[in-house]
């Protein structure tokens, strides 16, 4: 199938009239509703959105590719739309968008759709074909632009067998030969936008290249042995699991696909001069994703937001169904002589506290079972999902006395060891299983299968779990005391706390010390949500709201300093900092860090000292304004936020040159 067939004219929009994000989107949606496209505007908006949640689908270069696969759509149809004045979209280059291709899927799109979605990105990355596209007035306009760029594509489809032909023998060219992988999330659009990037690149470089695509049709132009075998060097641009041990032994660079599009002459250049490390695969390693040269420190943050990243749905979802709990009891009334009983007293909170629970009780043993995952892969989970939930029972080796003569003997406490516990024991566990990789590597290969599906899991199992006995002990006796002082924060010690992880929260806005003061406040949810919330967990979202509506209120005191496109992200700035997206603010301080990282920091310590100061609590790990009710004192807490955005944004306003 090729993309005209998807192109239908009767939706396409020439004029778009939308300037932000959400409302091009509605605009694009009504049209397929209007034209029966698509039967449920909310159903088909709530998979577009839910896929921008991921990454913006903005790609950069004026151009954005909204897409769903949505039970809404009635026929597979991608919608063309064209701003002249630009919308500010939250593209990856922060540049604002002129055209648009929303696809719509059907939920059982088969492959040939799909294959067609990658051919959309294929035609984006040509030189000079995205400018045509703008230039263009009329629908048959669109389509004849498509059917030229097509035609063209047959004319060099020749040449390039040709290439290929003399790349993999070597008698007959001289041209270095590599091969590249490329993959993302979704494998529709930026999975063939590398491939092209890199095709074209290696053109321009005089490079023959074979690119295989990860997509989400599947495996496309796979890279055979052969092809392999001759490569001078190998290019992985993945953000997915991809197939690694066939590329043992030879030269390989690995970076997330970003790289593959923005990067593509450093990525070749790379393996031509020789300067990739050999690929050694891992014993037991079925695919993994791209594995860039890390320090130690390094290698523990990836590892540790691999488990945050899979448990922080069950902490948000759960903790807000406890916190819902207790609001629910407050509106419809504790007797006093119940307080005791506050989030469950009544049925509704009940069930509203036993759902939450539910969900929040899988906290523990999917961030030690991810952490693990992240180490040792497929085989370290179930050693990690062990880990975490002894951390979380706290089922421990200790000294019991028997009730009868006093005789003391060893046996089991429960001691448990929370969020500190699973975080250990997830690393034990990836640890553990790396080990018995390396102790069962002897093994003959016919007993590659007992190996998989029975020894690393039981001995894995059995290994982890009598350590976490061990390890539970000083662990639980470290999460006691620190719950202890989490319990007792008041005057200058919950002012130095929150003045600290909220300032955190403001350096690297999304970055590794953002996400360390983050994790530390969701860790602290687990002992205090059943006592009305978590102090730190106030301070560090009331601290990460700040830098957006600092921005904000910079662009509106001191016009002057800022562009046109500038004043308009900062309005975006506004949502995005009452929904606790700290990184709205991240291409103001990427663009001025002496200025604006200083200038955010300032007023977010502010407003985290003050949060601690008031002892406001917060019972959700994330929402902003929308999880407002569930603070201690809402009143306050905006206040608070408000009081820390004005002294950023002045700060920041008047730090900043005049353009």
């Amino acid at each position: 199938m090729k993309i005209q067939d998807l192109l239908n004219k009767n939706v396409m929009i020439l004029d778009l009239q939308a300037s932000t994000k959400e409302a091009a989107i509605d605009e694009m949606i009504n049209r397929l509703v209007e034209e029966g496209v698509v039967n449920d505007f909310a159903t088909f908006k709530e998979g577009i959105m839910a896929r921008e949640a991921l990454t913006s689908t903005g790609l950069g270069d004026g151009i954005a590719m909204p897409h769903s696969k949505n039970t809404a759509v009635v026929e597979p149809t991608v919608l063309f739309a064209k701003s002249s004045s630009g919308v500010d979209y939250e593209a990856l280059d922060g540049q604002p968008t002129y055209l648009f291709f929303m696809i719509a899927a059907p939920e059982g799109a088969n492959d040939t759709h799909l294959a067609a979605l990658a051919e959309l990105s294929k035609y984006l990355m040509k030189d000079g074909f995205a400018d045509e596209l703008r230039q263009i007035n009329t629908p048959d306009g669109v389509i004849a632009t498509f059917d030229g760029a097509e035609a063209a594509d047959k004319k060099a489809e020749q040449e390039e067998v040709l290439v290929q032909n003399n790349a993999t023998n070597p008698s007959s060219s001289d041209q270095d030969f590599i091969v590249a992988v490329t993959a993302c999330t979704t494998g529709i659009a930026h999975t063939y936008m590398a491939e092209e990037a890199l095709k074209k690149q290696a053109a321009e470089m005089g490079v023959a290249i074979k690119v295989e695509t990860n997509g989400a049709s599947g495996v496309g132009n796979k890279l055979t042995a052969a092809d392999i075998e001759k490569a001078k060097g190998v290019i992985v641009a993945a953000d997915k699991a991809v197939e690694m041990p066939r590329f043992n032994g030879k030269p390989l660079i690995s970076r997330p696909v970003a790289e593959g599009i923005k990067k593509p002459q450093e990525l070749i250049q790379t393996i031509l001069d020789g300067k990739a490390d050999t690929y050694v695969a891992k014993e037991g390693a079925q695919a993994t994703t791209s594995e860039e040269k890390t320090s130690l420190g390094g290698a523990f943050y990836k590892h540790l937001m691999g488990g945050v990243s899979q448990m922080l749905p069950f902490v948000i979802g759960g903790g807000i169904m406890i916190a819902l709990a207790f609001l629910l009891d407050n509106l419809l009334g504790v007797p006093k002589d119940q307080l005791s009983n506050l989030g469950s007293y009544n049925e509704i909170a009940a069930l509203f506290k036993s759902i939450g629970g539910a969900a929040f009780g899988f906290m523990l043993p999917v961030l030690s079972g991810y952490i693990a995952y992240s180490i040792a892969e497929k085989p370290g989970l179930v050693a990690g999902f062990v880990a975490g939930a002894i951390a979380n029972s706290g089922l421990a080796f200790g000294k019991v006395a028997y009730a009868a003569g006093g005789e003391a003997t060893l046996g089991l406490a429960g001691v448990s060891s929370g969020f500190l516990g699973a975080l250990v024991g997830g690393f034990l566990a990836g640890g553990v299983i790396l080990v018995l990789r390396k102790v069962l590597a002897g093994m003959p290969r016919s007993l590659d299968g007992v190996r998989s599906i029975l020894l690393f899991p039981l001995l894995g199992v059995a290994l982890t779990g009598f350590l976490m006995l061990l390890v539970n002990i000083p662990m639980a006796a470290i999460n006691t005391a620190l719950n202890t002082f989490l319990e007792n924060l008041s005057g200058s010690s919950a002012i130095l706390m929150g003045l600290l992880v909220g300032g955190m929260m403001a350096v690297d806005m999304g970055g590794p010390v953002n996400k360390a003061a983050y994790v530390f406040g969701t860790g602290t949810l687990a002992a205090t949500v059943a006592n009305g919330g978590s102090v730190v967990m106030a301070a560090v979202m009331a601290g990460g709201m700040v830098p957006p509506l600092a921005v904000f209120v910079a662009t509106l005191l001191f016009k002057d300093k800022f562009t046109e496109e500038e004043r308009n992200s900062g309005l975006t700035n506004i949502v995005m900092g009452l929904s606790f997206i700290t990184e709205g603010a991240i291409p103001f301080g990427a663009a001025d860090p002496a200025r604006a990282i200083p200038s955010f920091i300032a007023g977010s310590a502010l407003t985290g000292a003050l949060v601690g100061l008031a002892g406001i609590k917060l019972m959700a790990p994330h929402g902003g304004i929308f999880v407002i009710a569930l603070t201690s004192n809402p009143f306050l807490y905006l206040l608070f936020v408000a009081i820390g955005a004005v002294v950023s944004g002045v700060l920041f306003g008047l730090l900043r040159k005049s353009k």
